[in-house]
């Protein structure tokens, strides 16, 4: 196989990750899941939702629940600004959600070589990742969205 070959099968086996940061961490969701990025709009209330549901907003036409991934990891509130943003995931059992992030930070590919299996030193968090990626000296915690959205009364 010549090296441009085996070039191009490296890098097929890549994933790209949207990389967003969270209460000063940074996180990867796959970009497979990702329908749509959209700036902060008004998030409209909705009685009785648990507690990590901020409301639903209307994106073009179409009313999206909208998670706060801060309250779902049992962090801080959500403090909103310029660089706040809500990520559209479109998920096969569900349809569309909105989660709420700081900010969004880049676009990366990683290759399972790049990602290793979450630690246990943060016990609270773990079962939403389902690894730890590197991008050069940093590291970004990759989401498990199954997990985040799954068990929704949690």
């Amino acid at each position: 196989m010549s090296d441009i070959a085996m070039l191009d099968v490296a890098e097929k086996e890549k994933v790209q990750y949207i990389v967003v940061k969270i209460g000063g961490e940074q996180y990867g969701i796959g970009i497979s899941n990702i329908d749509n990025i959209v700036r902060m709009c008004p998030i409209a209330r909705v009685a009785k939702a648990p507690f990590h549901y901020r409301g639903v907003i209307n994106l073009r036409g179409e009313v999206v629940p909208v998670m706060s991934l801060r309250r779902r990891m049992g962090l801080e509130d959500d403090v909103f600004t310029d660089a706040s943003r809500i990520i559209i995931l479109k998920l096969e059992s569900i349809g569309l959600i909105g989660v709420i992030v700081d900010e969004v930070k880049e676009v990366l590919s990683l290759s399972d070589d790049d990602i290793e299996p979450p630690t246990q030193a943060n016990k609270g968090k773990t079962s939403f990742i389902n690894g730890v990626g590197t991008n050069g000296d940093e590291l970004i915690s990759i989401f498990e969205i199954s997990s985040i959205i799954g068990d929704v009364d949690a």
